[in-house]
C-alpha cells in the first residue's frame, strides 16, 4: 500500500541556522497494547506480546487507524494494517531471519529485539507514555541543546574561549567558545535557564528556556 511506513523514521531538524542537528527516530505505533485493551477482538491470538492485526476480524474498523498513530487505513481492501513485528518471520522455523526486518536491515544496530526482560531499558522510555503495558521503547532519546556565536562588535571578530555557562533549577552546565566563537551546550534537561557569557570583563545574560524545544541562537555580542 503506497504511502504506509509500518516502520516510520520520524526526521526532526533541532535549533536553527547555523546550529542545527537533526533526529531521526524510528516508529512502530502499530505495536502499542493499547490497541489490546481497545479492540482484542481483531487480532490474532500471541503469547510473545506482539500486536497482529486480523485482516478478516478487522474488515471495517477504520477506527483503528483514526486512533492509533501508526495503524494504516487501506480504502482498496477495507481494513487497518500497520507493523506486525514481522510475526510471519518469527513464527516460521525454516525462516533464515528469526527477528523483524527492521532489527535485521538496520545497519547501524539501533533497534533490538527480544524478551522485555533479556534487554537492557535502564533509563528507556516508552513509545506511547500512555501505554500501561508497553512493548516498544526508546533508549538514549536526544536531549535538548543551546548553541551560538560570540562576537566581539568593537574588534569586529568571534570570540574564543569566553566562558559559557547556564544555570537554574535543573544543575548548572559550562562550556567555552571554540576557535570559531561557538559554544555548544549538549544534553540539557527541559528547563528555564540564566546564560551567561564572560571573558575578559565583559559579560552578558539572557534568560533562555528549553521547555519546549531546542536552541539555535542569533549571533549574541559581547560588549
Amino acid at each position: 500500500m503506497i504511502g504506509q511506513f509500518w516502520m516510520d523514521v520520524a526526521e526532526t531538524e533541532r535549533g536553527a541556522r547555523p546550529h542545527v542537528r537533526v533526529s531521526y527516530i524510528p516508529r512502530m505505533g502499530a505495536q502499542n497494547s493499547r490497541i489490546k485493551e481497545y479492540a482484542p477482538e481483531v487480532l490474532l491470538p500471541r503469547e510473545d506480546g506482539l500486536v497482529v492485526i486480523d485482516p478478516e476480524k478487522a474488515v471495517g474498523r477504520r477506527d483503528l487507524a483514526e486512533k492509533f498513530d501508526g495503524v494504516f487505513w487501506n480504502e482498496e481492501l477495507n481494513i487497518p494494517q500497520g507493523c506486525t513485528g514481522c510475526a510471519h518471520l518469527i513464527d516460521d522455523p525454516d525462516s533464515p531471519i528469526r527477528v523483524p526486518r527492521c532489527v535485521d536491515n538496520c545497519a547501524v544496530g539501533a533497534i533490538a529485539f527480544g524478551e522485555v526482560e533479556e534487554l537492557d531499558l535502564e533509563g528507556a522510555v516508552p513509545l506511547d507514555p500512555e501505554d500501561a503495558n508497553p512493548i516498544v521503547f526508546y533508549k538514549n532519546m536526544p536531549k535538548k541543546f543551546i548553541a551560538a556565536t560570540v562576537f566581539d562588535p568593537e574588534a569586529d571578530e568571534v570570540v574564543e574561549g569566553a566562558k559559557v555557562v547556564v544555570a537554574g533549577n535543573a544543575g548548572t552546565y559550562e562550556t567555552e567558545t571554540n576557535n570559531w566563537g561557538d559554544f555548544w551546550l549538549n544534553d540539557l534537561p527541559d528547563a528555564d535557564w540564566t546564560l551567561t557569557i564572560e571573558k575578559d570583563g565583559k559579560s552578558i545574560e539572557m534568560q533562555v528556556s528549553t521547555i519546549e524545544k531546542d536552541q539555535g541562537l542569533p549571533d549574541i555580542a559581547l560588549a
